[in-house]
This record gives C-alpha cells, sequence and structure tokens, in this order.
C-alpha cells in the first residue's frame, strides 16, 4: 500500500504539521506502536499522523544525513509491524509503505484517526503485562491521558466526523479518476504512478476514501466531496455564491456568480473570481515625494484565507451555501454552523481564538495537501497581518449565542472613501493637450465609446472597458445599466461566460 503523501512533504514539515509526524531511528515495537494507538485515537481530531522509521531525530525535527533503514532489515520489521499492531484494541491497522529517498530505505505509517475510538495499546511488551493504556498525541508527544482527557476520549466512541462516514447513496462509480491523478499528482504522492496503471479501488482504499470492508465498497463523504464531479448531488447547496450589490442593498442592481463542483476547484474559482472583479489596486501620488502609496481595497490574503476556513469548517450536512457579499464599503463571508463552542464571544471580539476541535479533519487533511489551509490556528493572525499590512480597518468575526452562523466581515481600505485621491485603476488620467483625444466626460459619449468596443468584442469584460477607456466601475456599471434600460443592450448567458448583443441601434 501506498500513503497520500510523499517523504519529501513529510521531512519538510511545511504541509504536515510536525506535531502529526514522529521520526524513528529504527522500529521498537513498545515505543512505536504506543504513537500508533495516539494517533488512532486522535483526541483532538488533527487527521492522525505519520511514523518515519529510518530518521534519527533532534526535538521532533529530522537529523541530516539521513540514515535510513538497513536493507537486510526492512522484511523483518515489515513482519513486526504487522504482529505488533495486533496487539491494539480495538482492531486497527496503520497503512504501510516501504519507500526509496536519496538512495536509502525507510518505512512510513500512515495512522488516519480511527472509526472505532478509543483505542489501547499494551504498556509494555513484558509477556505478564496485562495494563492497557488509551495513549494520545500532546503536541509532538505520546503520552497517557489524565482522566479528563480519557473522558473526552471515550466521549468520541462511535462518533465519526461526517466527512470521514460512509455515504450509502454513492457508488465506486461516482469518483472520478481524473480528479483523483490530478490531486496526487499535485501532492506529488508516490499513488500517482500506479493510479494510471492499478486497480482503482485499491488506490482509493490506499487514499483511505472508501470504506474498508471488500463485500460492501462506497465512497467516503470526503471522497465524494473532493473527487466527485458533482458534489452538491449528495450534498445540496455545497457550493460558494458571491453576490454583489454595486448600488448598495436598497439598489436594483446585483451580480451573482454561483461556484459548484468539486469543493478544492469551487474555491480556487471563487478566489479567483474575487481577485479579477472585487479587488482593486489605487495609487496615490505625491507631489513632494516620487513614491506613491499602493494599497488595495480589500488585502487578497486576507479574503483567501476566510473564505478557505468557511470551506474547511462549514457543515456539509446542512442545506446551506456558502455566501460572499460584496456591498460599497464591506465584504462579507457568511458560513453555517457557527464555531465550536470552546471559542468565545470575547475571543472573536479580540482575536484570540484556540480551537483544535475541527469539524472536518479529512476535508483540513486534503486542504492542508493542496496548501488551501494550515488548520493551524493561524487563520486569525493571517487575517489581521494582511489588513495591517494593507492599512486596512479591522476585521469583525460574528456569530450568535446558539453557533448557527459564522460572518467574517472585511471594510474597505479608507483610501476608497477619498474620492481626491488618484486610483490608476479607477480613474481616467490626466491627458496631454497635444493630440490628446476628446475625454470622454458626457454620458452620452462614453455609452457610444462602450457600445464601440462591444461591437469589436461581444465577449468583453466590465473590468476590460475600464482599463480601455480609463473609467471608474461605477461609470461603466451605471451607463451598462442605462443602455440595458434604453433597450440598446442585452446580457446572453452568464455574467462570467456570456457576450453582451447589441439591439436597436439607430
Amino acid at each position: 500500500m501506498a500513503i497520500p503523501t510523499n517523504i519529501k512533504t513529510l521531512l519538510a514539515g511545511d504541509v504536515v504539521e510536525w506535531a502529526r509526524i514522529e521520526f524513528k531511528e529504527m522500529w521498537n515495537a513498545e515505543t512505536t506502536l504506543k504513537s500508533v494507538c495516539a494517533f488512532a485515537n486522535d483526541l483532538d481530531n488533527w487527521g492522525g499522523g505519520y511514523i518515519v522509521i529510518g530518521v534519527r531525530e533532534n526535538e521532533g525535527q529530522p537529523v541530516y544525513p539521513l540514515e535510513g533503514i538497513p536493507v537486510d532489515k526492512v522484511d523483518a520489521y515489515q513482519k513486526s509491524i504487522l504482529e505488533k499492531c495486533k496487539l491494539i484494541r480495538p482492531a486497527y491497522m496503520p497503512i504501510v509503505e516501504v519507500v526509496d529517498y536519496k538512495n536509502k530505505k525507510f518505512i512510513v505509517l500512515w495512522c488516519p484517526g480511527g472509526d472505532s475510538r478509543p483505542y489501547s495499546s499494551p504498556k509494555t511488551m513484558a509477556k505478564d503485562n496485562k495494563e492497557r493504556i488509551h495513549y494520545i498525541r500532546k503536541m509532538s508527544s505520546t503520552v497517557e491521558p489524565t482522566d479528563d482527557e480519557e473522558k473526552d476520549l471515550f466521549s468520541l466512541a462511535n462518533r465519526i466526523p461526517f466527512d470521514d462516514r460512509v455515504n450509502h447513496q454513492a457508488e465506486i462509480s461516482d469518483l472520478n479518476i481524473t480528479l483523483i491523478q490530478n490531486y496526487l499528482k499535485e501532492v506529488k504522492s508516490s499513488l500517482y504512478e500506479r493510479s494510471k496503471t492499478g486497480d482503482f479501488v485499491e488506490v482509493c482504499s490506499d487514499m483511505n476514501i472508501i470504506s474498508n470492508l471488500p463485500e460492501y465498497t462506497k465512497p467516503k463523504n470526503v471522497g465524494l466531496m473532493f473527487f466527485s464531479m458533482e458534489p452538491d448531488k449528495f450534498f445540496p447547496y455545497t457550493q460558494i455564491d458571491v453576490v454583489q450589490f454595486p448600488d448598495g442593498l436598497g439598489g436594483n442592481s446585483i451580480i451573482e456568480q454561483t461556484f459548484k463542483g468539486p469543493i478544492q476547484q469551487q474555491l480556487r474559482d471563487a478566489l479567483q473570481y474575487i481577485r479579477n472583479t472585487i479587488i482593486t489596486e489605487k495609487v496615490v501620488k505625491h507631489p513632494e515625494r516620487a513614491e506613491a502609496d499602493r494599497f488595495f481595497n480589500y488585502p487578497f490574503a486576507a479574503i483567501e484565507e476566510a473564505l478557505s476556513n468557511a470551506v474547511y469548517h462549514r457543515a456539509y450536512d446542512e442545506r446551506e451555501p456558502i455566501e460572499v457579499r460584496v456591498e460599497n464599503d464591506r465584504i462579507e463571508i457568511l458560513s453555517f454552523p457557527g464555531p465550536d463552542r470552546s471559542v468565545t464571544m470575547e475571543g472573536l471580539k479580540s482575536y484570540r481564538v484556540s480551537n483544535r476541535r475541527y469539524r472536518n479533519r479529512r476535508i483540513g487533511d486534503f486542504l492542508k495537501e493542496l496548501h488551501l489551509t494550515e488548520g493551524r490556528n493561524t487563520g486569525f493572525k493571517k487575517i489581521l497581518d494582511a489588513l495591517e499590512a494593507n492599512g486596512s480597518p479591522k476585521p469583525e468575526f460574528e456569530t450568535d449565542e446558539a453557533r448557527t452562523y459564522f460572518i467574517s466581515r472585511f471594510y474597505i481600505h479608507n483610501g476608497f472613501k477619498n474620492r481626491e485621491t488618484y486610483d490608476i485603476s479607477e480613474k481616467e488620467p490626466k491627458r496631454s493637450q497635444k493630440g490628446a483625444e476628446k475625454e470622454l466626460k458626457k454620458g452620452t459619449e462614453r455609452k457610444q465609446a462602450i457600445l464601440n468596443l462591444i461591437v469589436e468584442t461581444p465577449t468583453i469584460t466590465q473590468k476590460q472597458l475600464m482599463n480601455e477607456l480609463a473609467l471608474t466601475r461605477k461609470q461603466i456599471q451605471t451607463d451598462i445599466k442605462e443602455l440595458q434600460e434604453e433597450g440598446k443592450l442585452e446580457r446572453e448567458g452568464s455574467n462570467r461566460n456570456g457576450r453582451w448583443v447589441i439591439k436597436n441601434i439607430d
């Protein structure tokens, strides 16, 4: 079997947290079995972990040069791993792979969080030992749980997270091999080569996205979310809606865009749409110095982090989409339900949040592998740092006492409220008097110029019109709206893929 990532990624520790990786110089049944048990218990819903045998460690990190495992010991280690892991109760077996790296042999144990927690392991390998411990992970250590931690562990028994449950309405054919291969190639997994020629069910089993019972092979929810072309077929309203109110909440103009498909793709598409159509840079020139001030209406990094977290933490068994609302002075990202109750109202207001009870641990694993989120309680800090670097106002995070929803609210940069500043992306620069074209100040002139460009390129976007005519977004939207009301312009197709049609021109 193969693990769903690669040893280079594990040794780097930049995708999988160090706390989820344990390095062992050699196979030692007594100590390593305890770590297998602890990862399987997955008390904090980290998604289990990895044990790499053949690597000496110092304070939890690999020591170079890497030593590897002697070739003559590889088979013996594998047999011992199989034998000793049978001592874990209830039955649990990690996924084991022998890998070659830099001309040396290593054994990697992938220990995903188990479905039948809590698990226990013998305290020692002595023949007369009868004591068993429900080992857990604390940071980068395997330890015996306190009484309270053991109670928490037992409360998790038979509580399989929604994303890790088997979907009885789906079939193995609902999983798309192309999507799976694209993912494996992107994360540089050794499974990629096997996926091109090997058995499809075995590949899915190695990725832990199907049930493990050979007589009942069904996809798990997480597999359908990432590797089904239409996840909303199984989880209605699994989508991201971007809704713009260019004239304010009371205006007549609303621009809606819906993103569906595999959740990693809809996240990427929605972020690309926001970057292209909503994020705007402003340049303010100063007569007393050569350097100009540059800032954005909203820092993209902050919006990216908040939307990625919404995809990570939403409940996919609730029939509510993620909604991004874009108003004149703010962006709000709304998802359902709200955070865990360990996140307090005071913590949200002071931006001090620490929560390890993630709702979707398997979704988090895949998103982290794709570098779309981190899941290390760093989201708030990344958002605050991006806003501060851009000079933007502080954000607001909102939920209710019942934790039924969560809103991330971002306010527009104050510089976009100042009409006297000079913006190269929105306002028309001053032209030289000699040889300059007539400026498009009058509405009729602007509208005719818009129609002329549409005749040449019916698929032209509003942003392209802004650049061609050196007009603001507001001017373009106003003129297009008036042209439509006058019956001179129509829109065919969606906002994203449609085209303009000119009508009734004298």
